[in-house]
């Protein structure tokens, strides 16, 4: 069985993305789905893993002595590493072959998935996350390059379907998972997790791939400015998303010098990418109508996804005081009806507009956001069910759709850098939506609690009166001493105004998430019926 490969030579290397990595007429069906269910397997435990490591970060850091500002390197360790391999693995595989590439990666995510749980202090941890996350990196585009140069156009939808459980579906069910594992069986069997679907994905992938010798001679004539320029630039670029709001962004001068290595260096990498014969990817797809304006609405997808999952449990925990364990049970109820439904997309993707689902999933998941802008101290799990179902039946309705018709008229030697781009974008998108949310939530919740403190006047008869009892509480509950109870008592309004504040940020914090979703829906307004697209992918 015959396995496609770029020749080592110069004309090839004009070629900035992966070919196909089996070629599909000499391949059988039972082979091919089983590369794509394995692929698949391994982007979805990849994203997994990130959001089941973030549900049980306060136990980690207890159990390892880190502190809570230098724990955060944890979840931002492995997102670094993560972001800056996504766009090499298109290039990589053409070296190592897309069987090699693809097997070793799984097989070390597997290796330094175990050994993040014996890490015995906040320095090992930290390497072993990079690794882990340098790894299942990898996983992400390769499986999203399988989907769409290995399965006919027919199919295709049916292997993004499966694609948008990692993509849509991973992210919603992972603090379920962290929370569950964590209060019940201890936060090292979040790492034990990935081992029999690890072991399932490397005998799926180790079955179904052909082999094909290594073309090493690619690493002398790669695109080494852009890959030293790119990683240097994502690198420090991730970092002060993840860091900044906790470092007081520019009040700081590491972040200060971060961002400015980030600025030169990613301009840069887009001067080279567009000034080389070679360039490590095709930057001239953005240009394409439907890639472009896909990536645009795939990019604020990944602000709304990752954003919903990082502002609900904090909402969770600082108003209604849930463990872990109770904000998973509230997150299923996205996860859970995505289960049922994105293996039904397929089917409604053949009788209606591919753009139709996409404007219909945007709208719900924007309304769901929006059906969340009136909360009070009461708002709680019973309140969040109809939110979050809506919210699960958006995403199931958006992925899928929109992956298709962004990458419609993509040629197969462009497949790498599509790939790459898509998942780049998404993930970056995320990055940038939890960096914003975070600054923007305690922006607001200092703007509400500075009006609802100077509406509270002791010169107003209500404040005193409140005071008046509150003390008079105080002293029936045990505080003899008057001026300690009614100090108690203004230490009680005090708290309160500062709960009423958050409860106030967070509902403007989920309207911000609905305009973003409002843009992307307006963005995918602009792409064309893949229909309409001209041969090879048109402008």
């Amino acid at each position: 069985m015959a396995t496609l490969q770029i020749a080592a030579n110069g004309n090839s290397l004009a070629r900035p993305a992966a070919a196909t990595p089996v070629a599909p007429a000499v391949m059988s069906p039972l082979r091919m789905w089983a590369a794509v269910v394995g692929s698949t397997l391994g982007a979805f435990m990849a994203v997994l893993n990130i959001q089941i490591v973030n549900a049980s970060l306060a136990d980690i850091q207890g159990a390892i002595g880190a502190g809570t500002d230098d724990g955060g390197w944890i979840s931002t360790s492995y997102l670094i590493a993560e972001i800056v391999v996504i766009p090499l693995s298109a290039w990589l595989a053409r070296v190592f072959s897309v069987r090699n590439y693809l097997l070793v990666n799984a097989i070390l995510f597997l290796i330094f998935s175990v050994a993040c749980a014996f890490a015995a202090n906040l320095q090992q941890m930290i390497i072993l996350r990079a690794i882990q996350g340098f790894s299942g990196g990898v996983l992400i585009p390769m499986a999203f390059t399988i989907i769409i140069t290995l399965l006919p156009k027919a199919k295709q939808p049916i292997g993004l379907a499966l694609f948008a459980l990692s993509a849509t579906f991973a992210p919603a069910i992972g603090p379920t998972i962290g929370g569950y594992l964590t209060e019940n069986w201890g936060w090292e069997h979040i790492f034990y997790v990935n081992l029999v679907p690890g072991a399932l994905m490397v005998g799926l992938l180790w079955v179904s791939l052909d082999r094909a010798p290594m073309n090493l001679k690619l690493l002398a004539k790669g695109d080494w400015p852009g890959i030293v320029t790119m990683a240097i630039g994502l690198a420090a670029l991730q970092t002060v998303l993840e860091e900044g709001n906790k470092e007081d962004w520019f009040g700081s001068d590491f972040i200060v010098r971060l961002s400015i290595i980030a600025a030169v260096s990613l301009t840069l990498f887009l001067i080279i990418e567009l000034k080389t014969a070679n360039p490590l990817l095709n930057l001239r797809l953005l240009v394409r109508r439907n890639f472009g304006f896909g990536i645009v609405a795939n990019f604020l997808l990944g602000i709304a996804l990752y954003g919903s999952v990082f502002v609900l449990p904090i909402y969770l925990t600082r108003i209604q005081g849930y463990n872990s364990e109770q904000i998973g049970m509230v997150l299923a109820w996205t996860g859970i009806p995505q289960l049922l439904l994105i293996p039904l997309v397929p089917r409604l993707m053949k009788r209606f507009d591919v753009r139709l689902l996409i404007v219909v999933g945007f709208a719900l998941f924007a309304a769901s956001n929006f059906m969340n802008v009136h909360m009070t101290g009461d708002y709680a799990s019973d309140q969040l069910f109809w939110p979050n179902i809506v919210r699960a039946i958006g995403q199931a309705l958006v992925f899928t759709p929109l992956s298709a018709i962004a990458t419609a008229g993509i040629e197969q030697e462009n497949a790498g850098s599509a790939s790459a781009l898509f998942n780049m974008m998404r993930n970056l998108g995320g990055a940038v939506g939890i960096a914003s949310l975070q600054t923007f939530l305690s922006k607001r919740e200092q703007f509400h609690s500075n009006i609802l403190t100077n509406s509270v006047s002791v010169f107003e008869e209500a404040t005193r009166d409140r005071i008046a009892r509150l003390t008079g509480y105080f002293m029936s509950h045990g505080v003899s001493d008057q001026a300690l109870a009614s100090h108690k008592a203004v230490v009680a309004i005090a708290l309160k105004i500062r709960k009423q504040a958050n409860i106030m940020a967070f509902s403007d914090t989920f309207f911000l998430l609905g305009v973003a979703l409002v843009v992307a829906l307006l963005a995918t307004l602009l792409l064309r019926k893949p229909g309409q697209l001209s041969g090879g992918g048109a402008h």
